[in-house]
């Protein structure tokens, strides 16, 4: 049997059960360790080799890509959820299609779904979120600057806009 198959029935299935929720919790971490392990034994490489480039060779997500990928197609899938800046303010600014974050400071709601994700959306390469009335093309869109990302945490997925690499995102 396939290694890949077996991945992806067993390990993948497992990981993106409700991401969504817990996908930011300290725990994640862990998981994402198991995750790396499973793409070493997959490519049949030692414990010290890099697994960002076994992912994209792999073409498959890390934990956190694959967590901004869940939730922005749970974004996008209930964009009418969403309040744009342009619904709130008639100021015309190049940020007016982008989702209204509410102003609430608790930290609780801040790490929640709706929040992460408006966060996360509004951080998107242009030309991706003008996908997002097409649920088919964002995903497939997504998923390709997820890939060639390779993203390991949500930092490295908001400071993606300085890496030379994914240049053609802009």
């Amino acid at each position: 049997m396939n290694l890949g198959t077996i991945y992806f029935s067993n390990v993948h299935s497992i990981m993106t059960y409700g991401i969504i929720f817990w996908g930011i919790s300290p725990d994640s971490y862990n998981i994402f360790r198991l995750q790396k392990r499973a793409i070493r034994i997959i490519m049949n490489v030692g414990n010290r080799i890099s697994c960002c480039e076994l992912f994209k060779k792999l073409n498959i997500l890390p934990l956190y890509s694959q967590y901004i990928l869940l939730l922005l197609l749970f974004v996008v899938k209930n964009i009418d959820v969403f309040i744009t800046n342009s619904e709130v303010h008639t100021i015309n600014t190049r940020h007016r299609s982008d989702l209204h974050p509410l102003s609430i400071n608790l930290t609780k709601y801040q790490k929640g779904v709706y929040y992460s994700g408006i966060k996360i959306f509004n951080h998107l390469p242009q030309n991706i979120k003008n996908l997002s009335w097409n649920v088919k093309e964002f995903k497939s869109a997504l998923k390709r600057f997820l890939v060639m990302g390779s993203f390991y945490s949500l930092d490295e997925y908001f400071d993606w806009d300085s890496r030379s690499d994914l240049g053609t995102f802009t």
